[in-house]
């Protein structure tokens, strides 16, 4: 049998148990049922096919439906196999005696965000069985508790970066004109695959997809699509209405060049932007004010700093500069943030939004990505990746932070 080193140490699951369950209880939650491979992974150091149960007094339980093998190697919590799906509600009632025979009845939370409607109608049903009414949602517990990272993930952060900036640099040789988005993608996607990247980077939203990032340029970088974010890109079909398209790269037209990196399950998240040539005097101009937008963001990114006003705080920025219309998408079409949380997922909290009073706290990892968007001509900005530090913000990124201009 070969033996698989787990990514996560045992102590730092162990960690993440407890800071659960300490939420837990200053909610009044009495046992928490992980079920998305993301969430699993987070607290279990595997990603098997199973149900994470935590108590919010005890010991947890991985119930693995395949493989318990690989999950038993994988993760220091205690594996149990699943079994018949059936009787799930019955056997957490038999091993968790203890709670399911208050009579009071129980309080049980899962991250129904992500729950699947007839997944949870099941699991409901499960419950119901031992007197239980339901699940209640805690998917906002576990959002808060991974948006501060711990060194551990902060390294991988920073080993995904160092990758796509090594990437980046090679696969920009073969960046020239006649060159389709599609093919100079390809080599992109390549240059990251020989450094580790797994080749995809995961969403938590429903129906949002990504693969490695989009490489779109001229005017099909601003045709809009169902993707929430400021860049849309013709794709390759109504199949798949995003990011690249066979259109080849043409000279003094902008070069959207937003990719991420994978590296044990955590992502890099930065945006570049290219020209062959020349870029358009009000192009140019547009990406001046991207890059004034995040050098006054990086400024104020220190903890206590609400989230909501380093949008606000853009959005002044562009009317000032009179590109509120093309600021982060176009017309109906435009993307309501500045910037996101990343780490497992590439849209975790917090996000840099009107409404979301957040304070900044250290241990956050935020891309911010300003960025114009003009039809018929195409989509400029930047995108870099920070760490919130007590002493303010530390760029992760790795890229020079400057238009790449290509003769």
């Amino acid at each position: 049998m070969i033996d698989i080193v787990p990514d996560i140490p045992a102590e730092l699951v162990n960690e993440r148990i407890a800071r659960l369950q300490e939420a837990m209880r200053s909610a009044h939650i009495d046992a928490f049922l992980i079920t998305q491979n993301v969430d699993l992974y987070y607290f279990s150091g595997s990603m098997q096919n199973g149900y994470l149960f935590v108590p919010s007094e005890g010991e947890a339980t991985f119930y693995v439906r395949r493989s318990v093998q690989r999950a038993r190697q994988e993760t220091a919590l205690r594996v149990v196999e699943l079994g018949a799906f059936r009787m799930f509600g019955e056997t957490l009632a038999k091993q968790y005696a203890y709670l399911f025979d208050k009579s009071e009845g129980i309080q049980i939370a899962a991250d129904l965000d992500v729950l699947p409607a007839q997944l949870y109608l099941k699991l409901v049903e499960l419950m119901s069985k031992q007197g239980r009414s339901g699940l209640i949602d805690g998917s906002a517990i576990v959002r808060k508790l991974r948006m501060i990272k711990a060194p551990w993930e902060i390294m991988r952060i920073e080993a995904a970066a160092e990758v796509v900036a090594e990437a980046l640099n090679e696969a920009l040789n073969d960046l020239k004109e006649g060159v389709s988005e599609l093919a100079w993608m390809a080599r992109v996607e390549y240059e990251l695959r020989i450094r580790g990247h797994i080749g995809l980077m995961r969403m938590r939203g429903f129906n949002q997809e990504i693969t490695t990032g989009m490489v779109i340029s001229g005017a099909e970088a601003a045709v809009p699509s169902y993707f929430d974010g400021p860049a849309g890109g013709l794709g390759l079909g109504a199949a798949s209405p995003q990011s690249v398209s066979r259109s080849p790269i043409k000279r003094n037209v902008p070069i959207l060049i937003d990719i991420g990196c994978c590296v044990d399950g955590y992502v890099i998240d930065q945006t570049r932007t290219a020209v062959i040539g020349e870029l358009p005097e009000s192009l140019q101009y547009a990406y001046g004010i991207s890059e004034k937008i995040m050098a006054s963001s990086e400024r104020q990114m220190v903890p206590g700093t609400l989230c909501s006003k380093l949008y606000e705080d853009a959005l002044e920025l562009c009317a000032a500069a009179k590109l509120t219309d093309h600021f982060m998408g176009f017309g109906a079409d435009q993307a309501k943030f500045l910037g996101h949380g990343i780490g497992l997922e590439i849209d975790e909290w917090p996000v840099l939004a009107k409404g979301f009073h957040m304070p900044l706290e250290t241990g956050m990892v935020i891309a911010v990505e300003p960025k114009f968007t003009f039809p018929g001509k195409g989509v400029v900005g930047i995108e870099n990746s920070y760490l919130i530090t007590e002493q303010g913000a530390k760029a992760l990124t790795r890229s020079k932070a400057e238009l790449i201009v290509l003769p």
